[in-house]
């Protein structure tokens, strides 16, 4: 199932964010590695917001039940989230966002970073992908983390704009 770039403002969160969880869930037991809690809530207030993160906005949201876990805690959780794919940090932002897109993890990442209402779209692009491929082949170079981000206006702002 393929999932839409930007998510539109009145789409069913509770089952893109349930969704998002079993598959996290699978793909753990999957790798024989554990979902504990603390990771789960960290994903979960990550996938409660389709906007980038930062570590410290996702203790705040994590303590609204009263306990506000440690920052070295919520830095570990997301250590292990990025390690097996189920979040991305968005370099230009200082942030993390949940990946929705069930991609291999070597795969190029584009991200489109709407500057009006911080949303941020996560597009495949295997044209893209090939032809920084073949570059960074033929310059002998080995890259870590294949991302692209890019700032401009998602198309549910650029309505609400041309509608005002």
């Amino acid at each position: 199932m393929t999932h839409p770039v930007f998510h539109a403002p009145d789409h069913d969160h509770q089952r893109c964010t349930a969704d998002a969880l079993a598959h996290a869930e699978a793909l753990c037991a999957q790798r024989s590695q554990r979902l504990t809690p603390i990771r789960r809530q960290v994903l979960e207030v990550l996938l409660g917001s389709h906007k980038p993160l930062g570590a410290y906005e996702i203790m705040d949201r994590a303590a609204a039940d009263g306990v506000r876990p440690a920052p070295i805690t919520i830095y570990r959780a997301l250590d292990f989230l990025r390690d097996n794919g189920l979040v991305h940090r968005i370099e230009s932002r200082n942030a993390f966002v949940a990946c929705v897109n069930n991609h291999a993890a070597g795969d190029l990442v584009v991200f489109l970073i709407c500057e009006h209402c911080g949303a941020v779209g996560e597009a495949a692009s295997a044209a893209v992908a090939d032809q920084l491929k073949s570059a960074a082949r033929a310059a002998g170079f080995a890259p870590k983390a294949p991302v692209i981000e890019i700032s401009g206006v998602c198309a549910h702002c650029q309505q609400h704009e041309h509608a005002g």
